[in-house]
């Protein structure tokens, strides 16, 4: 298979987190696109993007490109392709789609229906019988994206959202995203060979996503992905490329990651997924408040994201954020601070100036991620 086409879809804001991990991973024609980024490459590049890319939630692979302005052009442009290439009448198939723009098509559900009578009215034309759909583990997962008749047909090849890594043991309230943590930490800059504190890390997406991002391990390694089960699927390719992300694996840091919370709940949690993650000997978690807390090494790199006041009331959230630009005014001179704000007003109980603002998306809730330059102390 030569040079395709691909996609790494992310949350808003991460796109040039994601082009910088795409350009690392030797891919071709990077582009930022709005919520992702195409590129091209071959299908080792493809399989490596889904075993490497922190900051992206799933990559797809482009099979149709054209105009298309109602059903009828929809159908005929989907049956054009030739679907024994990518599913039998054995497999099960998805189609979800994202409608825009597009006045006789309005509806994404009947977008999707028509992509899917026309995949396997092709495969029953040529052999009898039609691949079912299953909407909860297919064999194979399409994406139509239909905007001002431009039609973009994907294969996803990640299936399960890429942010799931494994090492999150439950889905704790109001969690940081792994993939836009390690976006954010991306976007940061950090050289990932110089100490790393949060202290306020509850159960600790920062510090473990850092973690491995400084030993080198692959977020993709210990799970299962959509093209595994493609009908032109490459064990061997892949067999080196796992062979290869273990190898690379650094078993020790002579630097401090370090995490800090008050709550002894949320920090149980950070160890349970360290351990998960296999990252608990090269990062340490501390029960302190951010007022107590003392980083057992002096950080080139602080990160946070500190309560936005939906939860714990209004006046313990400013209490919370003034603490932490105590901190950083008293502990962490020298260090660059980068925080993740839901709620402006908050943001300026910090006392501190920002030199940057980065607008991202956690979840549903508009954020900046702010960089604060601390000087040294006189």
């Amino acid at each position: 298979m030569g040079d395709r086409t691909y996609f790494a879809a992310c949350g808003k804001g991460l796109e040039p987190a994601v082009e910088t991990e795409l350009t690392e991973l030797g891919t071709q024609d990077v582009q930022v696109r709005r919520g992702g980024v195409s590129f091209r490459g071959d299908r080792r590049v493809a399989y490596a993007t889904n075993l490497w890319l922190r900051s992206a939630i799933r990559v797809q692979e482009e099979l149709l490109r054209r105009q298309v302005w109602n059903p009828d052009e929809l159908y005929d442009a989907v049956a054009s392709l030739d679907w024994d290439r990518y599913v039998t009448p054995d497999q099960t198939l998805k189609v979800s789609a994202s409608v825009r723009d597009t006045p006789q098509i309005r509806h994404s559900g009947y977008a999707a229906l028509t992509v899917k009578d026309a995949v396997v009215d092709v495969v029953r034309e040529r052999h009898g019988r039609r691949p079912s759909v299953d909407t909860k583990d297919p064999d194979l997962l399409l994406k139509l994206v239909l905007q001002g008749g431009r039609l973009l047909l994907y294969r996803d090849l990640s299936g399960t959202s890429l942010h799931k890594r494994g090492w999150r043991p439950i889905q704790v309230k109001s969690p940081l995203n792994e993939a836009t943590a390690a976006g954010l930490l991306v976007i940061t800059g950090w050289d990932r060979r110089s100490a790393l504190v949060d202290p306020m890390c509850g159960s600790g997406t920062f510090p473990i996503e850092a973690a491995m991002m400084a030993t080198d391990r692959a977020p993709g390694l210990g799970r299962r992905f959509a093209f595994e089960r493609w009908l032109d699927f490459d064990p061997d390719l892949w067999a080196s490329l796992i062979e290869d992300a273990e190898a690379r694996i650094r078993p020790t840091l002579d630097f401090v990651i370090e995490g800090a919370d008050h709550h002894a709940g949320a920090l149980a949690l950070a160890r349970k997924g360290a351990r998960a993650a296999g990252v608990e000997h090269v990062v340490r978690f501390v029960e302190s408040d951010v007022a107590d807390y003392v980083p057992s090494a002096k950080p080139k790199l602080v990160v946070s994201n500190p309560p936005y006041g939906e939860r714990i009331g209004k006046d313990d959230a400013e209490a919370s954020w003034s603490k932490l630009g105590v901190f950083l005014r008293e502990r962490c001179g020298g260090a660059t601070a980068w925080v993740l704000s839901g709620n402006k007003a908050l943001s300026r109980h910090l006392g501190l100036r920002t030199s940057r603002r980065v607008p991202v998306m956690n979840g549903p809730i508009e954020c900046r991620f702010l960089r604060y330059e601390m000087h040294e102390r006189g």
